[in-house]
């Protein structure tokens, strides 16, 4: 963590999205592109392409389209529409992921006498100390 005086929760860095209308018009373009796989596949489904062999593989092969074309409207909105933000963090320490306080990070002994007194204890689970 910087040592500039930044507090959790703090915004470290904003930068404004770019908003290209190249990438506005590339996602306009994948998504005619999609709606027509998604039509194509929509079809192949109520026509039963799936119930063959070979229509099976190519109706699966258009939802793999889909599915990629759908990836690529999602990473060009997010990398040209989304800002970037940078929001500063506090690092804790793994002991404190398991909400316990600091004198009891080694934890307690299980037993405090010696071994054979926690033999003893482990087969006669009433035996006085």
């Amino acid at each position: 963590m910087s040592s500039d005086g930044s507090s959790y929760g703090d915004i470290h860095r904003y930068e404004p999205p770019r908003e290209s209308t190249a990438a506005a018009l590339a996602i306009v373009l994948l998504t005619v592109v999609e709606i027509i796989f998604v039509g194509l596949f929509t079809y192949g489904l109520i026509g039963g392409w799936g119930l063959s062999e070979v229509g099976n593989m190519f109706l699966g092969g258009i939802l793999a389209v889909i599915f990629i074309d759908l990836a690529f409207i999602l990473m060009l909105y997010r990398k040209e529409f989304l800002p970037d933000v940078m929001i500063v963090k506090k690092r804790r320490r793994k002991w404190e992921d398991l909400y316990i306080r600091e004198d009891q990070v080694d934890g307690e002994s299980f037993t405090e006498e010696s071994p054979w007194e926690g033999v003893k204890r482990a087969l006669y689970p009433y035996y006085k100390r």
